[in-house]
């Protein structure tokens, strides 16, 4: 590690058939052992049964869904005198959108279900309609942020 720049954060290349960065990280997360084209299969056969289920255009869902899975505040280990603490902290955009995009590939992958991309069509369409596990994980974030807020004072 360099001491005396810091590294340059990367945006992700648009995925081919929606150009969408998002997509292309969404890809990023289901992938496995370097399979690009078939993670991206999965995510455009997802998209298709999210269009014939909901009617509505997948980009859209995805968006949505990312957007309510996004904590707002998450829980930070501090040690303190001996004690450690859970010290709630604002959660920055793009860190959002990564546990998000984390929880929801997480999910899917543990759901009951014949393919991923039903899976991953189901929970995406679950978290756009708030009720799902990675909503639930969300809304479990924050009520530890909420039980810890007497050790906001202890922020770095």
């Amino acid at each position: 590690m360099s001491r005396r720049t810091t590294t340059k954060k990367r945006l992700a290349v648009p995925d081919p058939v929606y150009n969408s960065r998002l997509v292309s990280m969404l890809t990023v997360r289901i992938l496995k052992e370097g399979k690009k084209h078939l993670a991206q299969r999965i995510i455009y056969q997802a998209f298709d049964i999210i269009k014939e289920k909901t009617g509505e255009e997948p980009l859209t869902v995805l968006e949505s869904a990312i957007r309510k899975v996004t904590p707002l505040v998450e829980v930070k280990a501090r040690r303190v005198g001996g004690s450690t603490y859970q010290v709630p902290m604002e959660v920055r955009a793009f860190r959002g959108t990564n546990l998000a995009l984390r929880w929801i590939t997480k999910y899917s992958r543990e759901r009951a279900g014949k393919s991923m991309a039903i899976k991953l069509a189901n929970e995406l369409i679950d978290a756009a309609n708030e009720t799902g596990n990675s909503i639930r994980k969300r809304e479990e974030i924050h009520r530890m942020a909420e039980a810890n807020k007497a050790f906001a004072s202890y922020r770095f």
